[in-house]
C-alpha cells in the first residue's frame, strides 16, 4: 500500500504536489488547533459570558437602587409641603373643609401633579381612615384623598395591620386589582397619623410607580439567550422580571439567595429540576431586595456550538483562500514548466522553436533560457545536416547521371568510323549531326532538368542513330498530349528505357524489329509516361530484380541504366516516385514513369 501510495504521489503533476503540500502546512496545523481548543470551547465561553453578565449586572443593580431613590425621593419632597406638615404633624382641631380649602392644600395638588409628570411616578394617593362621608373628600382634593376602605383587603394592607411596619415597597402581589388598573403596579407606602381633635385616625401614603421600567433594565441586564433577571423581596416575593414564565422555572428562594450571597458574589452552578444552570446575585439596598440573574447551561451549549460553526465556515474561508493561492502560486511555477514542456512535444511535427526570453530569471527561467540554447544549436545542426544532404544527393544524382550507358558513344562512332570506311559521306554527315544535337541535349547548360519536349526530342534522336545503325527496323510512335511538353522531367529519363527497350526486347526478338510507343496523361497531381515496346518481354523473375540494380540483361550489359534512373527519380520527388515495370514474355513491356506534374519556368 504504502508503495502505491507512494507510485501514486510520484505520478501527480507538480502543480497537484505542490497544492497538496501547501494545503496541507495550512490545513493541518488548523485541524489540530480545533481539536485542542473544542473541549475547551464550552469552558470559554461559559467564562466569557459570565465575566460579560458580571459586568452589565454590576452597573444594573445602582441603576435600580437610582429608581427606588428615585420613589422615595418623591415621598421626602411631599413630607416637605406645608398642608402634609399640617394634616400630619399638627394638630387638627378645625374641620376638614377648611383644611382642603386653604392656600397649601392647592400647592400640594401642584406639588403632587408635578411629581406624577415623571416616567417613573404613575399616581400619588393617600388613605386616610375616616367616613366616606367626612367632607375631606369632597372639591377638588378627591383625586389625591381616598377613603382606607377602598384599600382594605390588599395584601399590603395587611401586613401594615399585623406589625410595626412603617413603610413598604409593594411588589404587585401586594396590589389590589382596582389599584394596580388605575395607580400602578408597584408602590411604596407610608404610613401616618392625623390628630383630629386628640384622636389619632390612621393614614397611608401611596407612591405608585411602574414596573416596566424596572422589566427594562432587567431585560437590558441579559445576553444570553433564554436567560432570565427578576427581583425577589425580603417576603419572598416576586418584583419583578424579565420573563415571568422563565423566573417561574428557575425561581430561588430568598434565603437560599441570601446564603448564596454570603459565600459568593461570582456566579453559582446549581442544578434546578435537572438542568444545570449558572446564577448571580446583587442587593438592592434600598428595600433589601436581591436581583438574581440566571443563565441555563443549554444556551451556552448552543453559543458554543454556534461559534464552533463560525470557526469552521471561517476556517472553510481560510482554507478555500489557501487552495487558491496554492493553486496560483504552484501554477505560477509549473505553468512555465508546462509551456516549456509543450514547446519540446512541437518536435515530434517539426524542428523545434525557441521559446520567448523569460520574464523573471529564476530556476525555471534559467530552463527556458537553455532550451533556447539548445533549440538553436539544433537547428543549427539540422541546417548543416540538410545541407550536408542535399549536396549529397546532388552529388549522388550526378554520378548516376554519369553512370548512364557510355557503350552507346561508342557504338554510334563505330558505326561512322565504318560509313567513313564505305565512303557515304552523307550518312556520315547526318550521324555526326545527330548525335551532336544528341549530346547537346544531354549536356546543354549543365542543368539537371529538362522538359518532355526536349527529352522527346533527345529520345528521337537516339532511336534515329540507332536505325542508321540497325537498317530502320525500330519505329517510334509519340503519342503526348502538347500541354504537357512544357512540364519539367529530369533529363536523361526518357533514352535508358527505350535504350533497354531496344536493345532488351527489340533486338532479341528473331524478326530483330519492332515498336516502341510514348504517350502520357496527368493523374491527380502526378504526371505519368507511359513506354512500350513489343520486344520479346520479360520473365517474373527478371523483373522483379531490374529496379534493384543486381539483374543481368540476356545479352551484353546489365541494366544499371535503368536502376540509376530509378534512383535518380526517387531521391529527387520520393519512393513514391520513379518506374514501374510490367511485362508478359513474347508480347512486350510497359514501363511507367511518375514524377509530379510541374511546369518549366520561363
Amino acid at each position: 500500500m504504502l508503495n502505491k501510495l507512494k507510485h501514486r504521489y510520484g505520478d501527480m503533476k507538480l502543480q497537484s504536489k505542490f497544492t497538496i503540500a501547501l494545503v496541507l502546512a495550512v490545513a493541518v496545523p488548523l485541524i489540530l488547533l480545533g481539536i485542542f481548543f473544542y473541549g475547551k470551547l464550552y469552558e470559554m465561553i461559559v467564562s466569557y459570558t459570565i465575566r460579560q453578565e458580571q459586568d452589565i449586572s454590576a452597573k444594573t443593580s445602582p441603576q435600580i437602587d437610582d429608581m427606588l431613590k428615585q420613589v422615595t425621593d418623591t415621598y421626602d419632597s411631599l413630607a416637605e409641603e406645608s398642608f402634609y406638615k399640617t394634616l400630619f404633624h399638627q394638630p387638627v382641631n378645625a374641620p376638614f373643609s377648611m383644611l382642603t380649602a386653604s392656600e397649601s392644600a392647592d400647592d400640594f395638588c401642584q406639588a403632587v401633579k408635578k411629581l406624577t409628570d415623571s416616567s417613573l411616578i404613575t399616581n400619588i394617593r393617600i388613605y386616610v381612615d375616616l367616613p366616606a362621608a367626612s367632607s375631606l373628600f369632597s372639591g377638588t382634593k378627591e383625586k389625591i384623598l381616598y377613603p382606607v376602605s377602598g384599600i382594605r383587603g390588599t395584601y399590603w394592607h395587611g401586613i401594615f395591620q399585623s406589625t410595626n411596619t412603617s413603610k413598604l415597597f409593594c411588589p404587585p402581589f401586594y396590589l389590589g386589582t382596582q389599584e394596580k388598573s388605575d395607580c400602578g403596579d408597584l408602590a411604596y407606602i407610608h404610613t401616618a397619623s392625623i390628630y383630629y381633635h386628640g384622636s389619632p385616625i390612621n393614614a397611608y401614603v401611596a407612591v405608585y410607580y411602574s414596573s416596566s421600567r424596572l422589566i427594562k433594565v432587567l431585560n437590558e441586564n441579559l445576553g444570553l439567550k433564554d436567560s432570565v433577571s427578576y427581583i425577589v423581596n425580603e417576603r419572598n416575593s416576586l418584583v419583578a422580571s424579565s420573563d415571568e414564565s422563565l423566573s417561574g422555572i428557575y425561581w430561588l428562594g430568598y434565603e437560599d439567595i441570601s446564603q448564596s450571597f454570603m459565600s459568593s458574589n461570582n456566579f453559582i452552578e446549581k442544578n434546578i429540576l435537572g438542568n444545570k444552570i449558572y446564577s448571580c446575585f446583587y442587593r438592592i439596598n434600598q428595600p433589601g431586595w436581591f436581583m438574581v440573574t440566571i443563565l441555563p447551561s443549554k444556551p451556552l451549549i448552543a453559543q458554543s456550538n454556534e461559534m464552533m460553526m463560525q470557526f469552521a465556515f471561517f476556517y472553510l474561508l481560510f482554507l478555500i483562500l489557501a487552495l487558491f493561492l496554492s493553486g496560483r502560486l504552484s501554477r505560477s511555477i509549473t505553468g512555465r514548466i508546462s509551456s516549456v514542456i509543450g514547446q519540446m512535444r512541437k518536435v515530434r511535427q517539426g524542428p523545434p522553436v525557441a521559446m520567448d526570453s523569460p520574464v523573471y530569471h529564476d530556476e525555471v527561467g534559467d530552463l527556458i533560457d537553455t532550451y533556447n540554447y539548445m533549440t538553436r544549436k539544433m537547428n543549427q545542426l539540422m541546417d548543416n545536416q540538410a545541407k550536408a544532404a542535399e549536396d549529397l544527393r546532388i552529388a549522388e544524382f550526378n554520378s548516376l547521371q554519369a553512370q548512364i550507358n557510355p557503350h552507346f558513344l561508342y557504338n554510334t562512332m563505330d558505326m561512322i568510323n565504318w560509313m567513313a570506311q564505305q565512303g557515304r559521306t552523307e550518312e556520315v554527315t547526318n550521324a555526326v549531326q545527330n548525335l551532336s544535337r544528341f549530346y547537346k541535349l544531354t549536356l546543354s547548360q549543365k542543368k539537371s532538368i529538362s522538359t518532355i519536349a526536349k527529352e522527346e526530342e533527345h529520345v528521337s534522336i537516339y532511336i534515329h542513330l540507332q536505325n542508321m545503325r540497325y537498317h530502320d527496323s525500330i519505329q517510334f510512335i509519340s503519342d503526348i498530349p502538347d500541354e504537357l511538353m512544357d512540364d519539367q522531367i529530369p533529363k536523361l529519363t526518357l533514352q535508358p528505357v527505350v535504350e533497354n527497350a531496344i536493345l532488351h526486347g527489340i533486338l532479341e526478338t528473331d524478326s530483330k524489329s519492332g515498336t516502341i510507343v510514348l504517350t502520357g496523361w496527368l493523374e491527380d497531381q502526378d504526371l505519368v509516361l507511359l513506354i512500350s515496346d513489343d520486344g520479346v518481354g520479360m520473365s517474373k523473375e527478371k523483373l522483379d530484380t531490374i529496379l534493384t540494380g543486381t539483374g543481368s540483361s540476356s545479352g551484353k550489359g546489365t541494366n544499371i541504366a535503368i536502376y540509376n534512373t530509378h534512383r535518380r527519380l526517387q531521391i529527387l520527388y520520393g519512393p513514391d516516385y520513379g518506374l514501374f515495370y510490367s511485362s508478359e514474355p513474347g508480347k512486350g513491356t510497359e514501363v511507367q514513369i511518375r514524377i509530379p506534374a510541374r511546369k518549366a519556368s520561363t
